[in-house]
């Protein structure tokens, strides 16, 4: 993700993550309006028009969700640009952090909500990915990857490979962009148990 600020103190706003609270938990447990924040993100500074011509839907749900992402504090206007009628749109932060384990009441009720929207939201961006394959360059044809594995694991388990996969992203994270050639990749982790398997004793549901 580029920072398309041109503002020294703006890009230190976006450079800096967001930990997720309550309110912009509920804010977010919507797909589509995760995916205008990622587009943002990943594209920088957009309107409403070219949103909802980019996600395949009404100029007027872009603006919707542009507004209730900008009440949230998860976006704000670019100064300088747009007209009354046209409003440019930016992120405020790099990326949005939730960590469940560490959430309690009302946050983690919320968390439920947001995690869904996020998988829904990744599933859209796969097939949205799927749609382009015929028209990838070659060079990035060979390197893609649509990988699926079975692995039998405990919570623990994940836990510790999912430590050990952020510190391989952070690595590229830090030393990736400026090389000729890049774009932005959405690295899409997930890793859950196969629905059914994991259920609660009976008399605990």
């Amino acid at each position: 993700m580029t920072d398309p600020s041109a503002a020294s103190a703006d890009a230190d706003s976006f450079a800096r993550d967001i930990e997720l609270d309550t309110a912009a938990l509920r804010v977010l447990a919507h797909p589509l309006r995760l995916n205008v924040l990622s587009l943002l993100r990943e594209r920088g500074p957009s309107t409403a028009g070219r949103i909802a011509g980019e996600l395949g839907i009404n100029p007027g749900a872009a603006s919707y969700h542009l507004r209730r992402l900008a009440a949230g504090g998860l976006i704000v206007e670019e100064p300088g640009r747009g007209t009354g009628r046209e409003r440019w749109w930016r992120s405020a932060h790099r990326q949005s952090i939730h960590d469940p384990a560490a959430a309690s009441g009302a946050e983690r009720e919320a968390g439920l909500g947001y995690t869904h929207a996020v998988a829904l939201a990744a599933a859209d961006r796969l097939r949205r990915s799927a749609q382009e394959l015929p028209r990838i360059p070659g060079e990035w044809l060979d390197v893609i990857t649509y990988s699926d594995f079975l692995l039998r694991l405990t919570p623990a388990d994940v836990h510790r490979m999912r430590v050990e996969i952020f510190e391989v992203i952070e690595r590229y994270r830090a030393d990736g962009g400026e090389s000729e050639g890049a774009v932005p990749v959405a690295l899409q982790l997930q890793a859950f148990p196969v629905p059914g398997t994991a259920r609660p004793p009976a008399g605990d549901e």
